[in-house]
């Protein structure tokens, strides 16, 4: 079987970027279908992702998001300034895909982070499903995140899969 890939902006290409992290998790006995709301509302990721905090849209939009939406919310210790860029609900043989432009700091400046977050949700045969994040960053921030060891990002995002599914799973009951 054929798995789909993350579909990246111009610019953000893995290997151009001064950091790069992608994590994975498949699991069996829950569908993309239970795992969307929970990452497509923003607002719910602090429920179950502890590095995640003060989420809100601006233009009256949300709680879904969806393509063009401006949000902000604070993880990594950075106040995070995004709009969402890629917006695809999943369907019968269509994933589900979420990415957004996510920067912090002065423009021109060596505070300055730019992100492409990105999310991947399909259903694999059997019953289960796989859920793939990955994220290129830019700026001096991303050269020292991706110095570090161990890697915040990987064991951030990890930490956002365990929650996802532990979420979904506990929905589910």
């Amino acid at each position: 079987m054929q798995m789909n890939a993350i579909l990246w902006p111009e610019g953000y290409v893995p290997g151009f970027t001064e950091n790069y992290v992608s994590n994975e998790v498949i699991v069996a006995g829950l569908s993309a279908a239970e795992i969307w709301p929970l990452l497509s509302h923003p607002a719910s990721w602090p429920t179950y992702y502890t590095n995640s905090a003060n989420v809100r849209f601006y233009d009256a939009k949300g709680p879904e998001l969806a393509d063009g939406d401006r949000f902000y919310f604070e993880t990594f210790g950075f106040p995070v300034e995004a709009q969402c860029n890629e917006f695809v609900a999943p369907a019968a043989g269509q994933p589900g895909r979420i990415a957004w432009h996510g920067w912090a700091g002065e423009e021109g400046t060596d505070a300055r982070l730019d992100v492409h977050h990105a999310w991947l949700i399909e259903d694999l045969e059997g019953g289960r499903v796989r859920i793939l994040t990955q994220e290129t960053q830019k700026g001096q921030p991303a050269a020292e995140l991706h110095a570090a060891k161990p890697n915040p990002m990987i064991n951030g995002h990890q930490d956002w899969l365990d929650g996802l599914v532990g979420a979904a799973r506990k929905n589910r009951r």
